[in-house]
């Protein structure tokens, strides 16, 4: 009975998800790949980026939510056969993103020239700036092909930009190889040659999906609405009513680990690049889980442009279950291999031992983020984003970082309470989330009965 119900459902998912996943996953091994480059090259080198990449983590989550806030819109007129109109939101979600990236690069270049509020290890300064101003620019096409992405996959079109991404992946560990190391005949950079070749890794994308999309015939529909359709303000509000939630909720959130890292630098060097360590580390899940939850938006979004909402309740249920497999099969993955993945990130025994410390926290929090990214996505492509704005800042403001401080400081646990007070703000988040897309339901419910 349970496959029956669910089983068309499951396959769905696993369509749309698994192209992601595979994307996600080369992210993944991107990380891994600079993580070990860069820690193999110096135990200095490795706490820089850990500081730069987790100072950035807000930013860039941020501009990504913000192109999400793409999916619930073109997923409805996708689901509901409005084709046309496609192309104009996606012209007009372009300008939004651009506009909302200038911001957010405004205030990161205010903390590059303020970094002694932030405290970090004097020594690491000479690493820390130059890599700074490396992904700092890497937001602008970050934001851009964000864009294009969520376009496509709202399309139900995964694989084409998930090979991007892959080729992508691909060149920036040559590139790593070549510049950190000062292969091939390049000069020897270290840390800032990884920056250049993540640069130029997160460029190629937009210029290629650029170019496909005014080439490629069976998008021509899209690319007829993209130029007859008007940037306008109409347009641009509606572009920023559901993205701006979407973006705060992820800066919130991932606010608060860029938070921990900052706290992981007060306590030194080796908490903070073993923090580093931890955090790649748990992204095996957590990339994971983000690929399904996008498949669970984008087929709950389906799901409202038909009207149907047991549809909407089916899928998001259904993405859950798929969730909870792969999160146990992360938990296993950390339990019985997390020593063996993070050795390959530092050759300094004294990381590896902070870091394996930090397991049994990391896989506690791992119901918790599947569960709350679940449930967020299902609220996302329902188009109600404004509660999950709320919902960040009661779970990873008014929780999370009470929890962080006591856990880490008062506690005196320090790196290892850090990491344990996220458990703490994820599951607090996962109960919202589940609760107000139960709501939003049945408010759907009642609105498609009416109609």
């Amino acid at each position: 009975m349970w496959l029956s119900r669910y089983g068309a459902t499951y396959k769905a998912i696993l369509k749309l998800g698994l192209p992601l996943i595979v994307g996600q996953l080369g992210l993944i091994i991107t990380a891994f790949a600079d993580t070990i480059m860069v820690g193999h090259y110096s135990t200095e080198a490795l706490a820089s980026a850990s500081f730069v990449n987790n100072l950035f983590n807000t930013p860039m989550m941020a501009i990504m939510g913000f192109t999400y806030g793409l999916t619930p819109l073109v997923g409805a007129l996708f689901g509901s056969g409005r084709l046309e109109r496609i192309g104009c939101v996606l012209k007009n979600g372009l300008v939004v993103s651009g506009i909302f990236a200038s911001i957010v690069i405004g205030i990161m270049t205010w903390f590059y020239f303020n970094l002694d509020v932030l405290d970090p290890p004097a020594e690491l300064l000479p690493l820390i700036r130059p890599y700074y101003l490396l992904y700092l620019v890497g937001l602008v096409p970050v934001a851009l092909f964000g864009i294009f992405l969520q376009w496509s996959y709202a399309i139900n079109r995964t694989l084409f930009p998930t090979l991007l991404l892959l080729g992508a992946n691909a060149f920036n560990i040559a590139g790593n190889y070549a510049l950190i190391y000062g292969h091939w005949g390049f000069q020897e950079s270290g840390l800032t040659g990884a920056g250049i070749s993540t640069l130029i890794a997160r460029t190629l994308p937009l210029v290629v999906m650029t170019a496909v999309f005014l080439l490629r015939r069976d998008w021509a529909v899209y690319r007829e609405g993209f130029g007859k359709g008007a940037v306008t303000m109409r347009e641009m509000k509606g572009v920023n009513a559901t993205s701006w939630p979407v973006a705060l909720q992820l800066a919130l959130e991932s606010g608060s680990f860029t938070l921990a890292a900052v706290m992981a630098g007060w306590i030194g060097k080796i908490p903070l690049a073993s923090f580093q360590v931890i955090v790649v580390t748990g992204m095996l899940g957590f990339c994971v889980y983000y690929s399904i939850g996008n498949a669970v938006a984008i087929m709950v979004s389906n799901d409202r442009g038909r009207g149907d909402a047991a549809a909407m309740r089916r899928d998001a249920m259904g993405g859950y279950h798929i969730m909870l497999l792969f999160m146990a099969a992360a938990s296993v993955l950390f339990l019985a291999c997390g020593r063996d993945i993070m050795a390959l990130f530092t050759d300094d025994s004294a990381v590896l031992a902070a870091s394996v410390a930090l397991i049994f926290p990391l896989i506690l929090y791992q119901l918790g983020d599947a569960t709350q990214i679940t449930f967020s996505n299902a609220l996302r492509g329902t188009s109600r984003v404004m509660p999950m704005l709320w919902i960040a800042f009661a779970a990873y403001v008014v929780v999370g970082i009470p929890a962080m401080y006591i856990l880490g400081f008062t506690a005196g646990m320090g790196v290892y309470g850090i990491v344990m007070s996220f458990s703490v703000s994820l599951f607090t988040a996962a109960g919202l989330f589940l609760y107000f897309f139960l709501d939003t339901l049945k408010r759907n419910e009642y609105i498609f009965r009416k109609e």
